[in-house]
């Protein structure tokens, strides 16, 4: 098993009228923006942590993961998804 690596920033996203299961696992600290939108910080490659989330979802859901800068300058700007979001990306939340 490798080791885990440092953790890195993710936007995830996907089709928000998937049913997701019960014990859907985002595989790291998350924090939800919207329906189907999602932070989340992982010690997981992008590829792995993507087939982790791909795995759980139902045959042909959309889906991206994409990572984010490690610092601020790097975080994106959002306006009008859930409250807390600028908190939790400062690790204050």
């Amino acid at each position: 098993m490798e080791d885990p690596g440092p953790e890195t920033l993710y936007l995830l996203w996907h089709d928000p009228a998937a049913k997701l299961p019960d014990n859907f696992a985002l595989h790291g600290d998350a924090h939800k923006l919207a329906d189907g939108l999602w932070l989340v910080r992982s010690e997981l490659t992008r590829s792995r942590l993507y087939h982790r989330i791909k795995w759980q979802l139902p045959e042909g859901t959309a889906l991206l993961c994409t990572p984010l800068g490690d610092e601020p300058d790097g975080w994106p700007k959002f306006k009008g998804l859930s409250s807390g979001a600028g908190k939790w990306l400062k690790g204050e939340g």
